[in-house]
């Protein structure tokens, strides 16, 4: 299998894109050909993910496995440079198993069956620039990822979308595209100031900055901040997300929430932080405080909202705070917390995602004030639900207790230099937070699931779970339960990495 360890990364990036040309080949009227051939892509892109799992060095957690490092584009030093190691595994795994379960949910849940083709393709094509994000080493090829997801979300929305899908998708690609474009400039101003010149994402963090001045450092950070904030997002740069979750599709806003969000934070973690660690350490408070004030401005959102979606999104902004507090913190335990808090929130948000979805196909309606009773009239689902809301805010046992809880330990105790009665406020302002979080989840519950049911639709036949919703859920209502019990099954992959990040970062700070 020495074939598999050279290849197994390209593979996984590049194995939805080539399923995303077969399925462009295939004549729209044949939709079953259609989902097939979609459903086994990502499930032959899955196996390959699995297969890395498997033949992963444990004890090597810290270093990059299953590496590939070609020439590319000799012109500007850019390198073909792929590889997997303990912090992008299980991001790259979550996604593999979010984008199946997505696959499997459009079987009786299309948005327009007329278009099922565009649709399925844009999912693949989708994969690509998510896998691809994970695995790149080369900032040049991060850079190239990270934006490929904005064209099948622009068109997710945009098509596929609600009533506002126009405003909200133009909006969502704005926003993005001007963080990228900051963003970029900080890659290229990293590339001219770096000596040899390269884009090389480990040959730079392991330079950390040094030749570069403080006050460089920091403008460079600036850039990359607003790249990877707005993307998070981070509070004020949020704004972009209720409106496209809102408008976009079931499985648009399930991959949005559970994976495209991520990537904000996994630039941090990947590239910021190591590349910039004396920038990162002058910024950490400020991080760390946008992060509070996210946490609670979106918890009262939340408690604002009337459209089940639109609670959720606004929570997705305080969830992506709690992570944000964690990579602030600057610590081993912070970052491994954060990590583990961007694996729970997709699966947890993603479950959220997939059953206001659901709601809205039975109802035609999001709106909280006109539901209720769907524990009589679908109880399998309301009880799902209620699961999912137990998990969302942190219940001991499931993964979202290990999302949070850590995160806010980690601001005890930051790093070295870095204030610690500011990050002890913050942990004050974020335990608020998790108060507020019980309040607003807990209060769409009550409304959604128990009650009478409304008059409206006291004679509609709400039918139950059905199968491709159960086989689309399962896994992840699985994963929910099992790193909640066991939350080492991810630790035990991400320690390694980031305690040689941290330790890279404090001998760089001095």
């Amino acid at each position: 299998m020495d074939w598999f360890d050279s290849w197994g990364v390209t593979l996984a990036v590049f194995l939805p894109a080539a399923g995303m040309v077969v399925v462009l080949a295939i004549p729209k009227a044949q939709e079953r050909a259609l989902k097939l051939t979609t459903l086994a892509t990502t499930l032959a892109t899955l196996a390959v993910g699995v297969g890395m799992l498997a033949r992963f060095d444990y004890d090597r957690t810290g270093a990059l496995q299953f590496q590939v490092n070609k020439s590319w584009i000799d012109v500007i030093h850019s390198r073909y440079h792929m590889g997997v190691d303990g912090i992008s595994l299980p991001l790259l795994l979550m996604t593999m198993l979010i984008t199946v379960g997505c696959v499997i949910y459009t079987w009786d849940h299309f948005p327009d069956p007329r278009t099922p083709k565009a649709f399925l393709a844009l999912i693949l094509l989708l994969e690509t620039g998510m896998n691809g994000t994970f695995c790149a080493e080369d900032l040049i090829l991060f850079f190239i990822f990270f934006e490929l997801v904005l064209l099948p979300m622009f068109f997710m929305i945009g098509v596929w979308g609600g009533p506002n899908r126009e405003y909200a998708s133009i909006k969502f690609f704005l926003f993005t595209l001007f963080g990228s474009a900051l963003m970029l400039l900080s890659f290229l101003a990293l590339f001219f100031l770096s000596d040899p010149q390269t884009f090389d994402i480990p040959r730079l963090a392991a330079q950390g900055g040094v030749g570069i001045v403080a006050s460089t450092q920091n403008l460079i950070f600036v850039g990359m901040f607003l790249g990877f904030a707005i993307k998070v997002p981070m509070f004020p740069f949020h704004t972009w997300l209720p409106d496209a979750h809102t408008e976009a599709p079931t499985v648009g806003s399930v991959l949005l929430a559970a994976v495209l969000l991520k990537l904000g934070s996994y630039g941090f973690i990947r590239i910021a932080l190591p590349i910039l660690p004396q920038a990162a350490h002058d910024w950490a408070p400020w991080i760390g405080l946008l992060a509070v004030i996210g946490i609670i401005y979106g918890a009262l959102c939340c408690l604002a909202q009337r459209d089940m979606k639109r609670l959720i999104a606004f929570s997705s902004v305080a969830h992506m705070g709690f992570i944000m507090l964690g990579i602030a913190t600057l610590t081993n335990f912070g970052i491994n917390a954060a990590i583990f808090g961007m694996v729970a929130h997709g699966l947890i948000t993603g479950m959220l995602f997939f059953l206001a979805g659901s709601v809205q196909e039975r109802y035609e309606t999001r709106e909280i004030s006109r539901l209720g009773g769907l524990l009589d009239q679908a109880p399998r689902l309301g009880w799902i639900l209620g699961f999912c809301a137990m998990a969302s805010l942190g219940l001991p046992g499931l993964a979202g207790f290990w999302g949070e809880f850590p995160a806010m330990l980690s601001a005890y105790n930051p790093a070295a230099g870095i204030s610690q009665v500011t990050f002890r406020v913050y942990l004050v302002v974020a335990a608020i937070g998790t108060v507020l979080a019980a309040g607003y989840l807990l209060w769409m519950f009550q409304r959604v699931a128990f009650g009478k049911v409304k008059t409206e639709f006291a004679h509609a036949h709400v039918h139950d779970v059905h199968w491709p919703e159960w086989i689309a859920w399962t896994p992840l209502l699985i994963g929910i339960v099992v790193l909640g019990i066991y939350p080492n099954l991810i630790f035990r992959i991400t320690d390694g990495a980031v305690t040689n990040l941290a330790h890279g970062m404090a001998r760089a700070i001095g």
